[in-house]
C-alpha cells in the first residue's frame, strides 16, 4: 500500500505574451498546493505564454523569456510536482511542450504529437510534433502526459498503457464552441473505458481575442465514470486523490463534485460576457458605449456588456431619423433604465441634412438609393467614434451573424467599433438568447423579441424584404459557412434553388466586409475570424 497521492488542477487564465507574470502564478500556485498538501499540480497547455501565443512564437527573443522564467520557477524550490506546458525550443525546433519539475529539478519532459491545424488552429505553423511517450513516477504512481489534440487519438494513451502508466495527465486549452464541453466528456469517458486508464483533464479558463477557453476540467476514471468535473467559466482550482488498493490497482478515493452540463443559451451567453469582459479589462478600456436602435441586437448587447463589465462601465445612445420609430425610442429607453446605464439620445437630422446639402450638387440628377440609407448609419458611427475618443470607452457593436454573412451592415456605420459580442450568433439564436437573459432577470422589453427585426433606413422597412426568413437564412448560412456544404448540396437538402444562389452568391461577395470589421466572440465550429480565410478577389462560382 503506498501513500495517497493528491492531484489539483489549476483551472485558471494564464495570459497570453505575459510570461514573467505566469511564472509567478506556477509559483504562487505551487506554494498554495504546498501549504494544502498536495503532490501534483497540473496546469494548461501552453501555461508559461498563454493560449494561442500566434507569432510571438517566432519572436527571437521566446526562447531566452522562456528560460527565464523556468530559471525563476526552478529557483523557488518548491517540495511539490509542477507540470506545466511552454513552448520549448531542442535543436532549432520549437515544440508544444509540458515539463515535469519537481523541487526545482526538471524531471521529465514530452512534446505534444498531434498539432491541430484546422478550424482555429495554426500549430504545424510553429511547432514540430514530437514522437515519444512520456512517463514519470511520484509516490509509486506512474503517470503519464499528453497535451490537447493528443487525447483525441489512441496512440498515446495506447503507448501510454503500454509504458506503465496508471494515470494520464492532459494538459489542454481547448476552446469553446457549442456543445463543446459534452463532447470532451463522451469522448474522455470513452477512451478512458477503452484503455483502462485514469484521466486527469486540466483546460484553461479565459478568453483571447475572438476565443473563449470554457474551462470544464474533469476526472475520469479507469472504468470510464466521470468522477469530477469543474464548472465552465470559472477560475479554480480542484483537488483529487488517487490510492493503491489491496490489489494493486490504482483507484480514485472519496467523491467529488461533478458539474452539471449548461444549457446552450446559458453556455453561450456565458461565452460572450467572458470574451467581451476579457477583450475590454485586457486591452484597458474604461467600458463600452454602444448604439442603441430599440431593435433586438442592441438590446442584448446591452445585457450582455452590464452583465460583462457591471452598468457603471456601459453607456448607450440613441440616434433617432425620421424613419426611428416611436416604438423603438421607447424601447430603447427602457432597455437603459432597466439595466441602468447612462443613456443618451442625440437626433442625427441636423448631421443628415448638412451632410446632404454639402453633397447635392455631386448627386444631382442621381435618384435616392442606398447611399442615403448609408449616410445615417455611418453618421451614427461617426457620433459612437467621437465619443469613444473623448470619453475613452469602447464602442461595441451589435450585428449578428447572419447580417454580417449575407453584408446586411454598413461598413464605416454600424460596423464600426472595436469588438462584437454577437459576431458569430445567429439571428434566431439571438432571439434564444434574449429570452434566456429575460429569464434571471427583466433585461429586453418583450416587443423588443416579437416584432419583425428592421433596420429602420426607410419608410416601413423590415428585414426580411431584403433577404429570406431567418428561419431559412441560418440554415443556409450554417450549411455554406460550417459545413462547407456546396449550392448544390443545400438545394438537394430542400432549400429553393434560387434563394440557395442568392444567399451563398452574397456570402461570398461580402468577404471584403467581414475583413474590415470588429473582432468578436467565436462561438460556432466556424466563425468569421481564425476559422475562414477566404480570398475577397476570386473567380469560384456558386455550385457544387
Amino acid at each position: 500500500m503506498t501513500n495517497a497521492l493528491t492531484i489539483q488542477m489549476i483551472q485558471a487564465d494564464f495570459p497570453v505574451g505575459d510570461i514573467p507574470g505566469n511564472a509567478q502564478r506556477i509559483i504562487e500556485h505551487g506554494r498554495s498546493a504546498v501549504a494544502e498538501g498536495v503532490d501534483v499540480v497540473v496546469f494548461p497547455e501552453l501555461t508559461l505564454c498563454g493560449y494561442p501565443p500566434e507569432d510571438l512564437l517566432l519572436r527571437p527573443s521566446l526562447s531566452l523569456r522562456i528560460q527565464a522564467a523556468l530559471d525563476e520557477i526552478a529557483a523557488a524550490k518548491l517540495p511539490i510536482t509542477l507540470v506545466f506546458g511552454l513552448p520549448w525550443e531542442d535543436n532549432e525546433r520549437l515544440h508544444n511542450a509540458a515539463v515535469v519539475m519537481e523541487g526545482g529539478e526538471l524531471k521529465a519532459r514530452y512534446y505534444k504529437r498531434h498539432l491541430p491545424n484546422y478550424q482555429v488552429f495554426d500549430e504545424h505553423r510553429y511547432f514540430t510534433p514530437g514522437l515519444l511517450t512520456t512517463t514519470f513516477e511520484c509516490k509509486g504512481i506512474t503517470l503519464g502526459l499528453s497535451i490537447c489534440e493528443d487525447v483525441w487519438f489512441d496512440d498515446v494513451l495506447e503507448e501510454s498503457k503500454a509504458a506503465g502508466a496508471e494515470i494520464v495527465l492532459t494538459l489542454n486549452a481547448s476552446p469553446f464552441h457549442i456543445d463543446r464541453i459534452a463532447q470532451r466528456r463522451a469522448l474522455l469517458m470513452q477512451h478512458a473505458q477503452r484503455f483502462g486508464l485514469n484521466l486527469v483533464y486540466v483546460n484553461a479558463a479565459h478568453a483571447q481575442d475572438e476565443l473563449v477557453f470554457d474551462g470544464g476540467s474533469m476526472v475520469v476514471d479507469d472504468k470510464g465514470v466521470l468522477r469530477a468535473a469543474l464548472p465552465a467559466y470559472k477560475t479554480m482550482c480542484e483537488s483529487v486523490t488517487y490510492v493503491r488498493d489491496t490489489k494493486g490497482v490504482v483507484t480514485l478515493q472519496g467523491e467529488y463534485p461533478v458539474a452539471e452540463l449548461m444549457g446552450t443559451e446559458a453556455s453561450v451567453y456565458e461565452a460572450l460576457c467572458m470574451g467581451l469582459a476579457s477583450y475590454v479589462n485586457r486591452n484597458g478600456f474604461k467600458g463600452v458605449i454602444l448604439g442603441l436602435s430599440g431593435g433586438i441586437d442592441s438590446a442584448l448587447s446591452l445585457a450582455i456588456a452590464v452583465d460583462a463589465l457591471g452598468a457603471d462601465r456601459v453607456q448607450a445612445v440613441m440616434m433617432p431619423f425620421e424613419y426611428t420609430s416611436a416604438i423603438s425610442q421607447e424601447d430603447a429607453k427602457a432597455e437603459a433604465e432597466l439595466l441602468g446605464v447612462t443613456y443618451h439620445v442625440l437626433p442625427i437630422h441636423s448631421m443628415f441634412d448638412a451632410g446632404l446639402e454639402l453633397l447635392n450638387p455631386l448627386f444631382e440628377g442621381q435618384a435616392a438609393d442606398v447611399t442615403e440609407q448609408n449616410m445615417q448609419a455611418r453618421i451614427r458611427g461617426l457620433l459612437l467614434m467621437a465619443l469613444s475618443n473623448k470619453l475613452g470607452l469602447m464602442v461595441l457593436t451589435t450585428g449578428n451573424k447572419s447580417e454580417l454573412a449575407v453584408g446586411y451592415a454598413t461598413l464605416y456605420g454600424d460596423m464600426c467599433g472595436g469588438y462584437n459580442a454577437l459576431k458569430d450568433v445567429p439571428k434566431q439564436l439571438v432571439f434564444r438568447l434574449a429570452r434566456y437573459r429575460n429569464s434571471i432577470s427583466p433585461a429586453i422589453p418583450d416587443r423588443v423579441i416579437t416584432r419583425p427585426p428592421s433596420a429602420e433606413l426607410a419608410p416601413n422597412q423590415k428585414d426580411e424584404d431584403s433577404l429570406p426568413s431567418y428561419e431559412i437564412l441560418d440554415q443556409i448560412i450554417e450549411r455554406y459557412v460550417e459545413r462547407d456544404e456546396s449550392a448544390e448540396d443545400i438545394v438537394h437538402a430542400g432549400f429553393e434553388r434560387d434563394t440557395v444562389y442568392r444567399v451563398v452568391t452574397l456570402i461570398d461577395r461580402n468577404e471584403y466586409k467581414r475583413r474590415q470589421a470588429p473582432e468578436g466572440v467565436r462561438i460556432t465550429p466556424r466563425g468569421f475570424g481564425r476559422d475562414r480565410r477566404y480570398p475577397i478577389t476570386n473567380g469560384w462560382k456558386p455550385g457544387v
